[in-house]
């Protein structure tokens, strides 16, 4: 499954995501900071969705959200069957 999702209240504006049998096959971040995206979408790349989610959800920054919380609300959707 593939799937775009526009992010809210973060630096990247929309994360791009590839799911294989429950697990993240790949991550890009569009914007953003770069450093931290990239590594973001490596740490979780072979993980399982509900990992990825449980460890990444909530966390902030300069704000109530972040990159990392928008992809967990994005893998949310995805479990969910819906897009954001």
């Amino acid at each position: 499954m593939k799937l775009s999702y526009k992010t809210s209240g973060s630096c990247a504006s929309r994360i791009d995501i590839e799911i294989e049998n429950g697990v993240i096959a790949s991550t890009s971040f569009i914007e953003g900071c770069a450093g931290n995206t990239q590594a973001v979408a490596a740490l979780v790349r072979g993980m399982a969705v509900t990992d990825a989610i449980s460890r990444l959800k909530g966390i902030a920054c300069q704000g109530s959200t972040s990159c990392p919380d928008q992809l967990a609300r994005a893998l949310e959707q995805a479990l969910a069957g819906t897009e954001g």
